[in-house]
């Protein structure tokens, strides 16, 4: 074999090393879900979005719910008899407020108990749909976010406040542009979120929380954690299998980067041996 022949043999295996890693990686995401489901006699859906490797040319993606998971989601939903419960793994920085709205009514539009298992957050777009569900399982450690809508680069409700706090002839068209589109993403939005609270809490519950999830009192970023989730009346529990969390190991940060977190992966139920125990 002459050095060419090596160099060819070298390019064809990096070629298709990734798309091989890459079953491998779908197998055990699919027996996972499969035990999930054993264990639960439940549909388990999954909609993780972290940073992936593209399989030949290893660049880095970031993704976020879109179209194409709001139809995956309801082609599944549509797939599960009314009888049989949905578990939801969501894990998402949030995305587009049309899918995410068109995921929350079909899981509310399921006859059977809906659960969504959230071990790290959801974000956005990514708590609309959680709220949908009958019961929010939630990591001690798991937040959940507003869902107030963002026009262009910038949150709704701050755009309304700019313009408000101008006397009209001081702003331009193009902000008082947005600022309408801004008014009517808020009504809009809040308007979905008290549909979807209707039936979980009395109605003036359902509106207030609606108001502050959706009227930029916080941040698009803040961090809605357990304990402030029960405060403010969502439906949020403990208790997420240890299987959801093992099915989330299956999803790789790209591997070409240096770890920024590293520890011995292995449960430790008491001191190591050595320095520091008696």
């Amino acid at each position: 074999m002459s050095f060419l022949d090596v160099i060819w043999l070298l390019f064809i295996i990096s070629a298709f090393s990734p798309l091989i890693q890459r079953r491998i990686l779908e197998s055990k995401r699919i027996n996972t879900m499969r035990r999930i489901e054993a264990s639960r006699g439940s549909r388990v859906i999954a909609l993780i979005h972290r940073q992936e490797t593209l399989s030949l040319f290893g660049f880095p993606l970031m993704r976020y719910i879109d179209i194409q998971d709001s139809e995956e989601i309801i082609r599944a939903i549509k797939m599960t008899d009314d009888s049989i419960p949905i578990d939801i793994i969501l894990h998402t920085p949030g995305g587009l407020v049309l899918a995410a709205e068109q995921v929350a009514h079909a899981l509310l539009n399921h006859p059977s108990r809906v659960t969504v298992f959230i071990p790290h957050y959801a974000m956005s777009g990514g708590a609309l749909v959680a709220m949908s569900a009958d019961e929010i399982a939630m990591d001690e450690n798991a937040v959940l976010g507003p869902v107030d809508p963002q026009v262009g680069q910038f949150p709704a409700a701050s755009i309304i406040q700019a313009v408000e706090s101008k006397p009209i002839d001081k702003v331009d068209d193009e902000t008082l542009i947005l600022a309408d589109i801004s008014r009517k993403a808020i009504k809009q939005v809040r308007r979905c979120v008290e549909t979807i609270l209707a039936g979980k809490m009395p109605a003036n519950e359902a509106r207030k929380l609606a108001r502050n999830l959706t009227g930029g009192i916080w941040t698009h970023d803040y961090p809605i954690t357990l304990e402030e989730a029960r405060e403010i009346g969502l439906p949020v529990s403990t208790g997420i299998p240890e299987d959801v969390f093992h099915f989330m190991t299956l999803f790789p940060q790209p591997a070409a980067r240096r770890p920024s977190v590293q520890y011995v992966p292995l449960p430790y139920r008491e001191p190591p041996p050595g320095k520091g125990k008696d």
